[in-house]
């Protein structure tokens, strides 16, 4: 499930069934990432983890039509910068996109934030820390 807030944010609610040794529960995870304007969005696929991801999102990460273009692009990965160069710092995770510069580090669920996932999450208590708060270190 997916949808909007009028922040300027799109949300993306996943259900991951876990299967522990003990029994299997599901994991409920609330992702929140930039958005883009209503005429920017798309259903498509995009490169993400490694694999092809399809769904409704902004026409720079969804840039693939369908899940055969994504297979395609995804066989010819040497030239996908997530692969090669693995920018993306403290666990975050790698999206090919079409806009300079050819990739978008996803920091939700790191405890970091910033283009590399590279700047630590202020904490609640810091009354020093001034400006807004980073949509990635949101914890719902």
């Amino acid at each position: 499930m997916s949808g909007h807030w009028d922040i300027g944010y799109v949300y993306t609610v996943h259900l991951d069934p876990v299967v522990p040794p003990f029994g299997k529960f599901y994991l409920l995870r609330v992702m929140l990432s930039k958005g883009c304007e209503l005429d920017q969005m798309r259903y498509g696929c995009r490169i993400y983890n490694a694999q092809c991801s399809c769904g409704y999102g902004c026409k720079s990460e969804y840039r693939y039509d369908n899940n055969d273009d994504c297979k395609l692009a995804l066989k010819g990965r040497r030239s996908d910068i997530c692969s090669r160069s693995k920018p993306c710092l403290n666990e975050g995770s790698c999206s090919q996109i079409s806009s300079e510069p050819g990739f978008k580090c996803r920091c939700e669920g790191t405890g970091f934030y910033g283009t590399y996932c590279e700047t630590p999450c202020p904490r609640p208590d810091n009354t020093l820390f001034r400006g807004q708060f980073p949509y990635e270190c949101v914890v719902i």
